[in-house]
């Protein structure tokens, strides 16, 4: 198993022996800016998911992968599976520019999870954050529940907290085990939707009773063990962004502009000591003109560079399936020339 020394919360992982003058890894550039520090140089970028494996690398995304005959494969499948796997996820990140990287618990299990960890480790070392998902609340329900899930929250209130209460303490073993493994992870995506692009399905006093109070709880969870935390849910989410603020998470993301939320207002909302991840439009990177992507790739640039740091560049969501490849590349392209703090001026 590798073996990582790693600081408590605020502070860097360095393999052992690792000098103190010898430039940032991808991990500790995005570890300072989730801290809002201002690290000049190339703004980091990462998505919470790249699908788009097939068209870019001919192989499967880990999450797309069958794993119904896991429990028949010899040992040697199942290491050549996760050796594949852990491959994928640092080549795409290696290949785009990614500081971290977002794995699936694909197949399930903490035993899997674990060998995962290990494999990225084992092959990249120190070299990017790594991260897994780890929300304990409530998000919106599917079209089939929703309106059950709507009487519950009236009519049964407290079987709806007490489900959070059970995540709360799953997720909190969970972290506790990866934890006595070796500090293989860095962080948590906590990814429940809470938002439509009109409005949040949550209005402000059910965030207060269902939401904010089991988010904040697993983000103090995580926060004691080390670990930081990335919020993220899609659409509209001015009107509880500052109650997500108070629930404590080092960054936001995914600050979808197709539910209307500005760089510029979520910064002055949230305030500077919180880190804005995402913001480029997915729906005009699908079906929008090539100039169209072009002007607000650079706006979403512009505006997250704005304040000199705590900004990591993304999609409004991620790289999902059916999101042309060229596009997103050309996104790419536009960050490596422009996303740099004191570099080429982002045009307007």
């Amino acid at each position: 198993m590798v073996q990582y020394c790693r600081k408590r919360k605020g502070g860097i992982w360095r393999a052992p022996g690792e000098r103190r003058w010898s430039p940032l890894t991808e991990r500790e550039r995005f570890i300072r800016t989730l801290k809002c520090e201002k690290i000049g140089g190339q703004v980091p970028t990462f998505e919470l998911v790249f699908y788009l494996t097939m068209e870019a690398f001919g192989r499967v995304h880990p999450e797309h992968r069958s794993y119904h005959q896991w429990n028949q494969m010899s040992a040697r499948e199942k290491s050549l599976q996760m050796r594949d796997m852990a491959d994928l996820y640092i080549q795409t990140a290696r290949r785009y520019g990614h500081s971290a990287i977002f794995i699936h618990e694909n197949p399930g299990g903490f035993e899997c999870v674990q060998w995962l960890l290990e494999t990225i480790r084992e092959l990249s070392g120190d070299e990017f954050f790594i991260m897994m998902h780890g929300d304990v609340t409530h998000a919106i329900p599917d079209g089939g529940h929703m309106m059950d899930f709507s009487v519950r929250m009236y009519e049964e209130p407290e079987s709806l907290k007490a489900e959070s209460e059970r995540n709360i303490a799953a997720s909190t073993r969970l972290a506790e085990q990866i934890d006595k493994a070796g500090h293989l992870l860095d962080g948590f995506a906590l990814c429940s939707d809470y938002c439509f692009n009109t409005n949040p399905f949550f209005t402000g006093d059910m965030f207060d009773e269902f939401i904010g109070p089991y988010l904040k709880r697993i983000i103090d969870v995580y926060h004691s063990m080390g670990y930081y935390c990335i919020k993220h849910t899609d659409g509209n989410v001015m009107p509880i962004l500052r109650k997500m603020a108070d629930c404590g998470p080092d960054a936001i993301h995914s600050l979808d502009p197709q539910g209307g939320v500005s760089l510029t207002e979520a910064r002055r909302i949230v305030g500077e000591n919180i880190c804005l991840i995402g913001n480029v439009n997915c729906g005009l990177l699908q079906t929008g003109s090539d100039e169209e992507c072009r002007r607000d790739v650079l706006r979403s640039l512009r505006e997250g560079m704005a304040s000199g740091g705590g900004y990591v560049f993304s999609t409004s969501n991620c790289a999902y399936t059916g999101l042309p490849l060229s596009r997103y590349e050309m996104m790419i392209d536009l960050w490596r020339q422009y996303g740099r703090y004191g570099g080429t001026p982002t045009p307007r």
